[in-house]
């Protein structure tokens, strides 16, 4: 039986490997556009979440720590053009994973961080290596970059947080309203 006769198997696959940060070979360039995909790591952003609210210490920052700003206007979204949201997701993306991985650093600086804690913070940074790895196989990256220096010109709107969990608050709600927007769209897009 050839992989091509088994996409169960390629998908489980793909998802055993993707956590790990490998590249997935011979993984369909569009597995994103499978919702479970997606489903499995906004599951985890939300279960990092929830357990991160039942810690009063060891949740606090010694700094504060900039992500991307993840409201959402809708009216303007559906507006906006593709590459647009593209730039706005590619850009909220490498912001918020430079943001779990400072808050990792300074995770790892505490008196006791706490094993629970380093291990939903890991799994963080590693989801969104494979999310960037997917959004790139997906084509955001150039289509981000295709857009002429004017129309990518808006700042990234940000804010900053001090406490691990209104980090993994932002890290969710980020999976749940801009990513899952875009590669919606950038996935009817291609079907077309």
């Amino acid at each position: 039986m050839g992989v091509c006769e088994c996409p169960a198997l390629l998908l489980l696959l793909s998802l055993l490997l993707l956590p790990l940060g490998l590249p997935v070979l011979g993984a369909p360039p569009r597995l994103i556009c499978d919702s479970r995909v997606l489903e499995r790591y906004i599951l985890e952003a939300r279960e990092a979440e929830n357990v991160t609210v039942g810690w009063a210490q060891g949740c606090s920052f010694s700094e504060n720590i900039t992500v991307p700003d993840t409201k959402v206007n809708f009216y303007t979204w559906k507006r906006m053009d593709v590459g647009q949201q593209a730039v706005e997701v590619w850009q909220g993306l490498a912001l918020l994973s430079e943001a779990i991985l400072r808050g990792q650093a300074l995770l790892a600086n505490a008196s006791q961080p706490s094993e629970t804690l380093r291990l939903h913070v890991d799994k963080a940074v590693s989801s969104l290596r494979s999310l960037t790895s997917l959004l790139r196989a997906l084509g955001a990256q150039k289509e981000a970059s295709s857009l002429p220096e004017e129309a990518s010109a808006a700042p990234l709107q940000t804010f900053t947080v001090d406490t691990l969990c209104k980090l993994f608050r932002i890290y969710s709600n980020f999976l749940r309203g801009k990513l899952t927007l875009y590669t919606g769209e950038a996935c009817r897009r291609g079907d077309r």
